[in-house]
């Protein structure tokens, strides 16, 4: 059996749950909490990036990279599900790293708070990634993907895109959904369409300035 190294708050583990319950491979897969801060995690030996989440194959194989792990579900899943094949690969691959680059913009900041006292703080950076993900989250609103009505529209620039506004859900109170009334409509849908992005959330939890947790 596989193991997926993650942790619940993680939008990058979240994906890969998500890819596991839209391909039907949950089956195959023991989710392995894993704690990012622990040196003493055997994390660190299997993804030597000490990052999540991290899959460890049957034979013990570690692929890394929420990116390259999907690739290998769909693989596993017989190809062509969550990538489509030919030139519209190329445009999922496009929203994919966007929301990645979302998640990522938004994991700084939260980092930014939880782990600097607010002396040392950067109001300069913290503005330069939120300007990220809002041009991020204006070229998903002018360019909403197309609304799922089943699991089976779903790629993997739409399921990374769920997982990203529903990480701003939990750590930025849905800050986003003012200014964004499409992607607020489209991800009701992809909700309705994915029963797995319901029980995959966790509570909303904005990071207050003296939270010394370390979860993703």
């Amino acid at each position: 059996m596989m193991k997926l190294r993650s942790s619940p708050p993680s939008p990058f583990g979240r994906k890969v749950k998500l890819a596991l319950a839209i391909l039907g491979l949950k089956d195959q897969v023991e989710v392995v909490e894993a704690n990012t801060a622990d040196p003493e995690d055997s994390l660190r030996s299997q993804n030597p990036l000490g990052k999540i989440p991290a899959l460890i194959l049957e034979d013990g194989d570690v692929l890394f990279d929420s990116a390259v792990i999907l690739e290998y579900l769909d693989f596993l899943a017989g190809g062509s599900k969550l990538f489509p094949e030919g030139k519209a690969r190329f445009a999922v691959l496009r929203d994919q790293t966007l929301a990645d680059g979302i998640m990522d913009a938004a994991i700084l900041r939260v980092y930014e708070k939880r782990f600097k006292e607010v002396k040392y703080r950067d109001p300069a950076w913290d503005a330069y990634q939120a300007a990220k993900m809002e041009r991020g989250l204006a070229h998903f609103e002018e360019n909403t993907p197309p609304t799922p009505s089943s699991m089976a529209d779903v790629n993997a620039g739409s399921l990374t895109l769920a997982c990203a506004l529903g990480y701003l859900d939990m750590r930025f109170a849905g800050e986003w959904r003012k200014a964004h009334p499409r992607l607020v409509a489209w991800l009701d849908a992809f909700e309705a369409a994915v029963p797995a992005f319901a029980t995959t959330r966790v509570p909303a939890a904005p990071v207050p300035d003296n939270d010394p947790a370390v979860l993703r």
